[in-house]
């Protein structure tokens, strides 16, 4: 494993590759605000089923998650997502990159649960039958059908994180980027959200502070201070980030 401050493209041999995987790259990408950098000549290549992104808070974890779908844009470098530039063609990525917010609250839109899912694929200008469908099987995945009429606010947290979730898998995305989706979630709700994860077929990157969340994940990145400064399996990655934790001063 390696503790390079800065990495190489491409990924180390160690870590599973598959050409299913979608291939997101970041080549030397600095994002700073008002001169303040936030994250640091990045180099990575993610091509792995199951990626977390672990770190203490302000070191840029949620930063990089945004980069992927064009939810920020680098104030240096390059993020490729299969070739393309996120930068150049956002639109096209977001419908290939999902992306699951902490707080479900701020992806409902709509009056109605059903809405709220149906509302995604509009955009798609699909048939009114497909889309019934699509929304149907996201209900009943999640289950949520006896809530399709209700209004989201009146779902529990736990409810309201699942209904983010289907309201994205419902573009069928290639890859699902969640920023810290257990953070607002009791036990059960998190244990939840982990099954569901667990059983996507989709490319997977979440940024947590829930370490227990990355048990059987291939590969961990810990962001530090703005750069990456561990890279590998998880439990190597996790011991690497406490003992960083436990040098610092509070």
């Amino acid at each position: 494993m390696r503790f390079d401050a800065v990495l190489q493209v491409p990924s180390p041999p160690e870590f599973r590759h598959t050409d299913l995987m979608p291939d997101i790259i970041f080549e030397d990408v600095h994002v700073s605000y008002d001169e303040v950098p936030v994250l640091s000549g990045i180099n990575l290549r993610l091509s792995e089923h199951r990626i977390g992104i672990i770190g203490a808070n302000g070191g840029g974890k949620s930063t990089l998650a945004r980069l992927i779908n064009g939810l920020g844009e680098p104030t240096q470098g390059r993020v490729l997502v299969d070739g393309l530039n996120v930068a150049d063609h956002g639109r096209t990525v977001r419908r290939r990159v999902g992306f699951v917010f902490s707080d479900a609250e701020n992806q409902i839109i709509m009056p109605r649960v059903r809405d709220d899912i149906d509302f995604s694929l509009r955009q798609l200008k699909l048939p009114r039958a497909e889309r019934r469908q699509r929304v149907d099987e996201m209900l009943e995945r999640f289950e949520l059908a006896g809530h399709a009429e209700h209004s989201p606010h009146l779902l529990s947290g736990g409810q309201k994180q699942l209904l983010a979730l289907a309201a994205v898998l419902v573009l069928q995305p290639e890859v699902i980027v969640a920023d810290e989706p257990t953070t607002l979630l009791d036990l059960r709700n998190r244990q939840r959200i982990r099954r569901e994860f667990d059983a996507l077929e989709q490319q997977l990157i979440v940024v947590t502070h829930d370490l227990n969340f990355l048990s059987g994940f291939e590969r961990v990145l810990c962001i530090d201070e703005h750069q990456i400064v561990a890279d590998g399996p998880p439990t190597e990655v996790i011991d690497h980030y406490l003992g960083l934790m436990e040098a610092r001063p509070l």
